[in-house]
């Protein structure tokens, strides 16, 4: 296996990257930070499951990314476009070595819309997500 695969959804960006679960976390959020992404919220998916359902699960964590600025040209737009964000990063252990980091696509999520007012703020978006997987 490389040391980045990538392997994208119909609805996200994504990469395995060569790095122990809480370093890929520290690194994602970092990355996002460098582009404008604040981390909103935060659900801890093994503690929640544990919690909830007693089960056992792998380390995984749900951030709600957002960039203030590209929000408010969203709010700017639509004000019910907050239904959409904030935009949700993933970041779960496939392995003791290994981690997945994957992004909801902007501009899948916001296509929803049906706004052709909104792509060039979703595409925008996405460009900066991109670069931040990509530095992780």
């Amino acid at each position: 296996m490389s040391a980045t695969s990538h392997a994208n959804t119909r609805y996200g960006i994504a990469k395995s990257v060569p790095l122990p679960y809480e370093e890929a976390v520290e690194r994602t959020r970092a990355a996002l930070q460098k582009e404008g992404f604040g981390v909103l919220t935060e659900i801890d998916v093994k503690a929640t499951l544990r919690k909830k359902l007693d089960v056992d699960f792998r380390k995984y964590v749900i951030l709600g990314a957002c960039n203030p600025s590209l929000a408010y040209q969203g709010f700017q737009a639509e004000l019910d476009i907050g239904l959409l964000l904030p935009c949700n990063v993933i970041v779960y252990e496939e392995e003791p070595t290994r981690s997945r980091v994957a992004i909801l696509d902007p501009v899948v999520q916001l296509s929803i819309t049906g706004r052709k007012d909104i792509e060039p703020l979703a595409h925008e978006a996405k460009q900066r997500l991109e670069r931040a997987l990509a530095a992780i």
